[in-house]
């Protein structure tokens, strides 16, 4: 095999396109993690305030 031939192998980025399930469970996460957050965030101020 010639080196030319390797060093294309190597180089050759696979796509990088996650299936339409795994984007959709990763978005539903991100806004869980946000209403997490937001969530704590007003029991503290409920909890400050009394």
């Amino acid at each position: 095999m010639r080196s030319g031939t390797i060093k294309c192998m190597l180089w050759s980025d696979p796509e990088n396109k996650p299936p339409k399930d795994m984007r959709d469970a990763q978005a539903m996460m991100r806004r869980a993690g946000f209403l997490l957050a937001l969530a704590m965030v007003l029991a503290m101020f409920v909890l400050g305030v009394h």
